[in-house]
């Protein structure tokens, strides 16, 4: 497979974050804004958030991943009983927006000939340090989303659980790009943020279930600095939103999955927890194919 410039032992370089951090360890907001952001900007921002965000990220999260495990969303969805992507041995795997690559080295291990891709050098410094500590060497690749560094019909297979496509300024063109590198009759997978959080608080707490803003305001959810300077960006679409972007990137559109809350799973992640789970979604996973002629 030749599809990683680099190998699979080399850790990638980590960019300077360059980012304050709160008592948390995550990046400290110094605003919170709703207003439009191009895909420079985005891309920049995240990048930079998701390196100085990883070890907090991973140190709240990182249990729940697993380090050799697919989780399709905080509802407890796992790959191992969804076979969403189906029999995978043998086959060429891309993860778009791999994190710490639990996902791609599950997939490895399942036989397929993987390649973990995301933004954030931190994210796969601690993805590169997991291979060795695994002997699952899968290779990783720092590219953004929207700009695959992949030949035409280069997979058989991509898939992204809450990676990249949230973080997207251009959700059609970062579908399209998937699309390219797809092989004639490829599947993609994709789980992101239920549109319908969007419109009610950031909180597992089912009596905040109450919509405070419009589920059709578009304008992403920015973070800015102190002074001002955009420092994470997070992009809102409507289900139809995503149904359009889906087919207008050449996509057929196989299914639409609202993942219930799994049986005695007991986690709360950030704005999911059993309570908020038992009365409504908060993921929506998209299953894409490519046409074969």
């Amino acid at each position: 497979m030749t599809l990683s410039p680099r190998p699979a032992t080399d850790p990638p370089a980590i960019s300077s974050p360059g980012l304050p951090l709160a008592p948390d360890g995550y990046p400290a907001a110094g605003g919170v804004a709703r207003r439009a952001t191009g895909q420079a900007a985005s891309a920049r921002a995240n990048r930079e958030w998701w390196d100085a965000a990883a070890p907090a990220y991973l140190s709240e999260h990182g249990s729940d991943l697993g380090d050799v495990d697919f989780l399709w969303c905080p509802e407890g969805l796992r790959e191992a009983d969804a076979h969403l992507l189906g029999d995978v041995a043998g086959r060429r795997v891309l993860e778009i927006g791999c994190g710490s690559a639990p996902c791609a080295r599950w997939l490895a291990r399942a036989g397929a000939d993987v390649l973990a891709l995301d933004v954030s050098g931190g994210m796969l410094a601690r993805a590169a340090e997991l291979n060795r500590s695994t002997g699952i060497a899968v290779p990783l690749l720092q590219a953004d989303a929207g700009a695959l560094p992949l030949a035409d019909a280069a997979v058989d297979v991509a898939c992204s659980a809450f990676g990249g496509l949230p973080f997207v300024a251009d959700a059609q063109a970062a579908l399209t790009e998937v699309r390219r590198v797809l092989r004639p009759g490829g599947r993609f997978v994709a789980s992101v943020n239920h549109p319908m959080r969007w419109p009610m608080p950031d909180s597992p707490d089912p009596d905040d279930l109450q919509v405070t803003s419009s589920y059709f305001d578009r304008r992403p959810y920015v973070e800015t600095d102190g002074a001002g300077r955009t420092v994470y960006v997070e992009h809102h679409r409507t289900i139809g939103d995503w149904v359009r972007a889906i087919v207008g990137a050449g996509f057929v559109l196989a299914d639409l999955l609202e993942p219930e809350w799994t049986k005695g799973r007991t986690q709360t992640w950030g704005q999911w927890s059993p309570e908020r789970g038992a009365l409504m979604p908060g993921t929506l996973v998209l299953v894409c194919n490519k046409p074969s002629a």
